[in-house]
């Protein structure tokens, strides 16, 4: 193995012998020069070399190794070129999105991502109409494989990324049979945070005198940032940021969406709400864009509504909190968002929302972190209505107080005093009534309180039939959101898979997690049998659950799974081994 070295300095992408369709979209997405493992990894990617990268979540490694594949595809060849084996669901959607990021250009360019819990028929149906790019999940891989709706005989590239977190997960065996499949002079990317021998060893077997690129994470979030997550379902998204924005000592903030358009949208709803919010996206004119920022350091506008290619380079210290209100597109991303706030020292915040089907993807930006991304929740109608009590009462006082300091303001306060008297007298009124008629004018239409009918659970609504309904047409469709109403307690299962088909635990914990979504602290005991294994998983799961899990395919057999209890007892044999009668003692 020979190690790449780099000289330091600033290169372009340009200057990586790229197509200029990949150039373009690069510009057009905001990136400019790139990161180390990008300049390290993609000239001998493009030369068609082994490669075998270590690095973390967060420095660009996506990119490393899609720009220089899509370089090579030959878009009029149906055929799949490239395969790209992840460990989770929500890495492969992360890597599929980013190769049609970067290939936008390239016209006819097909990428399909294959995972657990999402529709075979929709699979099968691009796989049919034919993929230059998969990226999947090993298991859900070799499904396909197997039945021979995914073939690899024009395969140029097989990418293993995040090999470690695939030997922790149990994928190591279904790794080797791919690897096993894949055509003789076929190119090798691998990737992995840490070199475990498992890993040291498929390296040594499967990679030809592989360029090695080592990179350590640079990508961190300062210590001075706070970090948060809260899950809110999307149709609840603009009034829980409306609580947030209520009850959190904010200063500058900005609201990080995915699209162009939605930077409008919020930006116009938050208006209407009252806040002083500014749209910011690639569309914006440079001169009205460093006017609006302009405005965001003055503190004319406390509040913009940005894309991630609009805030590259943004740079105001008074920016308390970053809302990442979409989900950014990879870690990378995350990183760069939570920078914008914490700077020059100051204490800042960050809060994420998640929907309940984005849990996973929490995983890979707490590691790009750096560190922990806490828990929050949406701040009740009874603290937000304590709160503007508080604020009346302040304004209230606060005007008094200027009245009896500023000459003019004294002379306007004694006049309103003199007609507050006079309203009162005339129309039979008190004092009070006419202060709280005067608050009534003052507030308009728009109600005071929040009703606290309006608090509801953040992550979906209590109509149980509604979401049974939601889950039966996520089992037709293949999707399972499990949400967060699975049980306490544990129940056994039993799985048509064991010792002598070699399975171990870490398969188990892989697939139960990659098929329905669950999280691996959620599954219990595994206990591994001769021809059959027990795991222990949370009670009352829906049976559509059952039914997806249970097709999922293990180690080359599929799970068949079905309830301890409900397994037939065994009955004691009346026979001894040669078939005569026992005995009574």
């Amino acid at each position: 193995m020979s190690t790449i070295e780099l000289a330091e300095g600033q290169v372009c992408f340009h200057d990586l012998n790229l197509p200029t369709e990949l150039c373009r979209a690069l510009e057009q997405s905001g990136y400019e020069h790139p990161t180390e493992i990008q300049a390290k990894t993609i000239p001998p990617l493009l030369t068609g070399r082994d490669v075998l990268g270590q690095a973390q979540t967060g420095t660009g490694k996506t990119a490393a190794f899609a720009l220089p594949l899509l370089s090579r595809l030959d878009v009029q060849l149906p055929e799949t070129q490239v395969l790209v084996l992840t460990p989770t669901r929500e890495l492969a959607i992360q890597v599929s999105e980013s190769f049609l990021k970067y290939g936008q250009h390239l016209r006819g360019l097909r990428v399909t991502p294959i995972y657990g819990g999402s529709s075979y028929a929709t699979q099968i149906s691009a796989l049919r109409r034919g993929s230059h790019v998969v990226v999947g999940t090993p298991g859900r891989i070799m499904d396909h494989m197997r039945e021979s709706r995914l073939r690899i005989d024009m395969l140029q590239c097989l990418v293993l990324d995040e090999a470690d977190e695939m030997l922790r997960m149990g994928f190591v065996e279904d790794v080797e049979w791919i690897l096993q499949q894949t055509p003789e002079n076929r190119q090798i990317a691998l990737f992995s945070a840490t070199m475990p021998d498992p890993i040291r060893r498929i390296a040594d077997q499967h990679l030809k005198n592989p360029s090695v690129v080592t990179v350590a994470s640079k990508q961190r979030t300062a210590d001075t940032i706070q970090q948060r997550f809260l899950i809110v379902d999307p149709k609840h998204k603009l009034e829980a940021l409306q609580r947030i924005l209520e009850a959190e000592a904010t200063d500058g903030v900005i609201v990080f969406v995915k699209t162009k358009i939605a930077t409008v949208e919020v930006a116009d709803q938050l208006k209407a709400l009252g806040y002083s919010a500014v749209a910011l996206n690639g569309d914006i004119p440079q001169a009205q864009r460093e006017r609006t920022i302009d405005q965001l350091k003055e503190g004319t506008i406390n509040l913009l509504v940005a894309t991630d290619v609009a805030a590259r380079g943004l740079d105001v210290q008074r920016i308390s909190h970053v809302i990442n209100y979409d989900l950014p597109a990879d870690a990378e991303a995350y990183v760069h968002r939570v920078g914008r706030t914490g700077r020059a020292g100051r204490v800042g915040q960050a809060i994420l929302f998640l929907s309940p089907k984005q849990r996973g993807a929490l995983r890979e930006l707490d590691k790009a972190a750096g560190q922990g991304i806490e828990p929050m929740t949406i701040p009740t109608s009874k603290e937000i209505n304590a709160l503007r009590e508080t604020r009346f009462k302040e304004r209230i006082a606060v005007a008094c107080a200027d009245a009896k300091t500023a000459s003019f303001r004294g002379e306007q306060f004694r006049h309103f005093e003199k007609l507050v008297s006079q309203c009162a007298e005339e129309h039979e009124l008190s004092v009070l009534q006419v202060a709280a008629g005067l608050a009534m004018l003052a507030q308009g239409d728009r109600p005071f309180f929040v009703s606290e009918a309006a608090d509801r659970p953040p992550a979906r609504e209590r109509d149980d039939r509604g979401s049974k309904r939601e889950r039966k047409r996520g089992a037709r469709e293949g999707m399972v959101d499990l949400g967060d109403e699975i049980g306490a307690d544990m129940e056994s299962f039993r799985v048509e898979v064991g010792r002598i088909h070699g399975v171990k635990p870490g398969n188990l914990v892989g697939a139960v997690a990659n098929e329905i979504g669950l999280d691996s602290r959620h599954i219990g005991p595994i206990r591994i049998h001769h021809d059959f294994s027990t795991i222990d998983l949370p009670s009352g799961m829906p049976r559509e659950v059952f039914k997806v899990l249970g097709r999922a395919w293990v180690v080359g057999r599929q799970l068949r799974i079905s309830k301890v209890s409900d397994q037939p007892r065994r009955i004691k044999p009346m026979y001894g081994p040669k078939g005569s009668k026992k005995r009574k003692a």
